[in-house]
């Protein structure tokens, strides 16, 4: 049996020697792979019939990506060097903090590997599409998707609520303060986030007793699917939890809408908005602005 180090010696030698050329910058690129859910997605949306070839496997699981039924159309990948290899792209698409082993070895043997950062707001969801949109060879498919976006955003900033403070409460007691993709989808909805009144910047602890005695007047919780049993969950069985968030004060948002941007993170803010409007009588204030 072929020790590992040997293989990755005996992988590496063989891409070196069959290295490709590459494409310019200026070709619109024919055989895609993309090895990111974020990159997945934009990609998903904006090529062209027959023009990306495969995805990461994460794309497929609904419980990461909101475009998991359409991730079944592609070759799925594990973000590997020598399976990348062999799906002979003229363009990989990757994040900036994952699979960076493959990454850097893919460049070395010359793809071109265009690398996208995370999104924390819509404005960079709106850059990263129009940039996917270029590299792709569809701008125009890229301008309509963030026209439609901008279109949503002031159907839902139009619909100005009375102050609603919200609680964003995720497994292990964290939560979503500012600059943050969440905190942004939470002020389209026209709702205060608790973790800003805080003072928690980014992904933060939010204790069960702050949660308590801040006495938000909603709380949402991650309806990703049930995965069984889980210590990290445990909080959200506590007395305590269950006496806060009882009744309408819950309710369940989806992280496959929050994970990445898209135009499909404007459902969250939907979501939110109208779970506000069944509190107690709480009636969309039109006029506010």
């Amino acid at each position: 049996m072929i020790s590992g180090w040997c293989r990755r010696f005996l992988v590496a030698g063989l891409l070196w020697a069959a290295s490709p050329a590459g494409i310019s910058a200026a070709e619109t690129p024919r055989r895609v792979v993309s090895m990111n859910v974020c990159t997945d997605q934009m990609a998903m949306l904006l090529a062209d019939k027959g023009q990306l070839y495969s995805v990461s496997y994460l794309a497929a699981d609904a419980s990461t990506s909101a475009l998991a039924d359409d991730a079944k159309r592609y070759v799925l990948n594990h973000g590997l060097a020598e399976e990348i290899f062999l799906m002979k792209p003229d363009l990989v698409i990757a994040g900036t903090y994952t699979t960076r082993t493959t990454v850097d070895l893919l460049k070395r043997l010359g793809f071109v590997v265009e690398e996208f950062a995370p999104e924390v707001s819509i404005a960079e969801v709106r850059t990263n599409l129009r940039r996917m949109g270029k590299i792709l060879g569809r701008q125009q498919r890229a301008d309509a998707l963030v026209a439609a976006m901008d279109a949503e955003i002031a159907r839902l900033q139009a619909m100005n609520l009375s102050e609603v403070e919200l609680a964003l409460y995720y497994a292990n007691g964290f939560t979503s303060g500012s600059g943050t993709l969440v905190a942004d989808i939470v002020g389209i909805a026209g709702l205060e986030n608790l973790a800003e009144r805080l003072g928690i910047s980014g992904t933060g602890k939010l204790s069960l007793e702050a949660l308590v005695l801040a006495r938000p007047d909603l709380i949402a919780v991650d309806a990703s699917p049930d995965r069984g049993p889980a210590l990290a969950r445990q909080t959200f069985d506590h007395p305590a939890f269950r006496a806060i968030s009882a009744g309408h004060r819950a309710v369940q948002l989806d992280s496959r809408y929050t994970i990445c941007g898209g135009p499909f993170t404007l459902i969250a803010a939907g979501i939110l908005q109208q779970a506000a409007m069944t509190l107690g009588g709480v009636k969309p204030d039109m006029g506010k602005r």
